[in-house]
């Protein structure tokens, strides 16, 4: 069933003030002129500074939290399609409110979820993260159990007239949360840039593929399925000495060492949903596991062999050297403007 943004009368963003959301508001601006777009956030600033600066009436704001399902309710009423962005994002405040994370992760995303089949919205997609997989730490717990929640529904509602469906990417960059952000500004205050390993890998994705991700999903998506967006990765230590260099400055590091909560490397899908997904080029699609609480199919028959399957993750993905990083950095006008040079 196809669920393209172009036939969507209404479409609500919640986290809409956010770097995604934000993003994703500019791009139905430009390409479906006749929708009506609704953010839904928290933040009545952010609300106030983004409706200043688009000045367009089709773009409706909505002061709520996710947490809320009253507030949520109000805002999806007569919506077509709901981009979930809303989350609690940084892992080290998660680690030291892992409740916070759970409300707003977990409980937010259902209520997000229930309200959505309860008016009828066509196609509902949560953002996840790469910090889902193998989870470490409070927020990629919180989103693993996100994750979950979105195929448990699906799971038992096949009757409901909502797909919902998840999607996963890792770091994008120059967006508020990356630390790329932070490398900028250390330059300008003629600081060394603090890495934490210089081994240590990151997935990287820009803004614009992030938001072709979910559309993608939007318009694939059958109950329950989970998108992954291939991407190249770096090292911490390579994508400092890009950014350096790219602001004509001889890189100087300091090690810090790893943070609460961060791997080496991080995974984008398992090996146990690879053996069973479906390889669209740029995307991995991993269907529903759609087994029922009776588990005796499962353990007559068992599962297909994983043994020869490797995790995708940021180790074994294609590496970008200093030159790579550089080359990719240097496309991304949302890096141009970070360091003074783009419109």
């Amino acid at each position: 069933m196809s669920n393209g943004l172009e036939n969507a009368n209404v479409i609500v963003v919640t986290g809409g003030t956010g770097s995604f959301g934000s993003t994703v508001v500019r791009r139905i601006l430009r390409s479906s002129p006749d929708t009506e777009i609704r953010v839904f956030s928290r933040d009545e600033l952010k609300q106030h500074e983004m409706r200043s600066s688009l000045a367009s009436e089709r773009v409706r704001f909505y002061i709520g939290d996710v947490r809320d399902q009253e507030s949520v309710n109000r805002a999806f009423v007569d919506a077509d399609l709901v981009f979930h962005a809303a989350a609690l994002k940084q892992v080290p405040s998660c680690e030291f409110f892992p409740m916070e994370a759970v409300r707003t992760n977990v409980i937010g995303s259902a209520n997000v979820i229930e309200a959505a089949h309860t008016n009828g919205v066509k196609a509902v997609v949560c953002l996840g993260t790469d910090k889902a997989v193998y989870p470490i730490n409070a927020m990629g717990m919180s989103k693993a159990m996100m994750e979950k929640t979105a195929q448990a529904f699906a799971r038992n509602n096949p009757n409901s007239n909502t797909i919902v469906s998840t999607v996963r990417y890792g770091n994008v960059m120059a967006s508020r949360g990356s630390v790329i952000p932070l490398f900028v500004e250390q330059v300008r205050q003629g600081q060394p840039l603090t890495i934490t390993d210089p081994g240590m890998t990151r997935f990287l994705m820009s803004l614009d593929e992030a938001v072709h991700l979910v559309e993608h999903a939007f318009v694939n998506a059958s109950p329950g399925d989970l998108f992954v967006r291939k991407a190249p990765a770096s090292t911490v230590q390579d994508l400092a000495i890009a950014v350096s260099e790219l602001m004509g400055v001889e890189p100087r590091l300091r090690v810090i060492g790893t943070r609460h909560g961060e791997k080496l490397y991080e995974t984008l899908a398992t090996r146990e949903e690879l053996v069973r997904a479906d390889d669209q080029g740029n995307f991995y699609r991993v269907p529903l596991d759609a087994r029922d609480l009776n588990y005796a199919q499962f353990y007559n028959e068992g599962e297909l062999v994983t043994s020869h399957v490797e995790d995708y993750h940021s180790h074994n993905t294609t590496r970008l050297d200093v030159e790579g990083v550089k080359t990719l950095l240097t496309s991304l006008p949302a890096f141009q403007r970070l360091i003074g040079r783009g419109a």
